[in-house]
């Protein structure tokens, strides 16, 4: 499955849009994190708990996305968008949801 955020895959010919996919993922940071990431915020320098919640929420929603277009039989997700989002009291959730358009070439 090629995934790529510009509209087309240069030397291949889209020959038939199948439709938006999405990947919704919404992962909770825990308590110790949040300890960690306040320490960080004070005396500076990368949070590097936050960065690997994130790093891991992007990828199973691509996995996710990347799985729905092949069950439609796409061969590649263009035009790919991500976004994040911070959810739930406190800021205690964050939801990153991938999506794109599923193609199928010729």
């Amino acid at each position: 499955m090629i995934l790529t955020t510009t509209p087309s895959v240069e030397g291949r010919t889209i020959a038939e849009y199948k439709g938006v996919v999405f990947g919704e993922v919404i992962s909770g940071v825990n308590f110790i994190r949040d300890i960690a990431a306040s320490i960080r915020n004070i005396v500076g320098g990368r949070s590097g708990s936050y960065e690997d919640e994130l790093i891991k929420a992007r990828s199973q929603a691509m996995e996710e996305m990347s799985l729905r277009a092949s069950q439609l039989g796409a061969d590649a997700v263009v035009g790919i968008d991500i976004d994040y989002e911070v959810l739930g009291e406190g800021g205690g959730m964050l939801m990153v949801t991938a999506s794109g358009t599923a193609v199928k070439f010729a």
